[in-house]
């Protein structure tokens, strides 16, 4: 499947190295089997770690060449570069279980514990029950003390970020209360200028029926007032017109008043 896949060069040499190294960790663990010497099967196992972390380097650097190439490769490319590298990666695991077997079966201190991320398991009890067989008084006490520091310094973070969760809790707690009595007084505002709308509406339909009463008042007496200065007019244009009647409370045009005063004189 390797020799099918389309690389860079750069990617084609990480992974022949990758290749060469897996090679070498098989006849490593294969001649390991005929060591009988614990001092020489140890280190045949460190040999073994330093070629498994340079495993791990090379795949993490294939990783990246592999992002960096992602645009320009067809998809499909893609799909079979990552499929090689997670084929790497459980390969890679199976020799760091099978280191885990051989260390277990030695009976020594570990060398270092080989991180792989998923798949890579905590030291077990049996692991640490052999260690501590290989150690003296001394070293068991600076280890405990170590671990006793360790476990204070991680209560101690704990602590802190206990100590930070609160204090981020208090302060969102208060700005959230101090938001909500602001929408409240929002609220109360919005009802009170909805009110102040519909008095105001209702005012000015008020005052447009009262201004439509008085117009229509003062119309009418606009008319009466038009008809009353006509009759005057016409009466005094044309004094002896019998049509129009007088008008009550108007005094008679001035010949008709002539002629009154005669009459009154000539009777006394």
């Amino acid at each position: 499947m390797a020799s099918d896949l389309q690389m860079s060069p750069q990617l084609e040499q990480i992974h022949g190295e990758i290749r060469d190294n897996f090679r070498a960790l098989a006849n490593g663990f294969k001649r390991l089997d005929n060591i009988k010497d614990s001092n020489r099967q140890s280190k045949q196992l460190e040999e073994l770690t330093g070629r498994m972390r340079e495993c791990k380097r090379l795949i993490k650097e294939m990783d990246r060449e592999i992002k960096d190439e992602e645009a320009q490769n067809p998809p499909e490319v893609n799909k079979r570069l990552n499929d090689e590298k997670q084929s790497m990666i459980k390969e890679l695991n199976s020799y760091v279980a099978l280191r885990k077997t051989y260390m277990n079966s030695l009976g020594n201190k570990r060398v270092e514990l080989f991180d792989m991320g998923a798949g890579v398991s905590e030291p077990t009890a049996d692991d640490n029950v052999q260690m501590a067989s290989t150690m003296s008084n001394q070293e068991l006490v600076t280890a405990g003390t170590k671990t006793m520091d360790e476990t204070d310094q991680a209560i101690e973070r704990s602590k802190m970020v206990v100590e930070q969760t609160i204090q981020v809790g208090t302060q969102t707690a208060t700005t959230l209360k101090g938001q909500t009595e602001q929408m409240g007084r929002i609220v109360n505002e919005l009802d009170t200028i909805q009110f102040s709308i519909k008095k105001a509406s209702q005012l000015v339909k008020e005052i447009g029926r009262q201004v439509a009463t008085d117009k229509c008042i003062m119309l009418f007496l606009f008319l009466i007032v038009c008809g009353v200065i006509a009759i005057i007019i016409v009466k005094i244009v044309n004094p002896k017109n019998k049509d129009i009647r007088d008008i009550p409370g108007l005094a008679p045009p001035a010949p008709a008043r002539r002629l009154l005063s005669l009459k009154s004189s000539e009777t006394f």
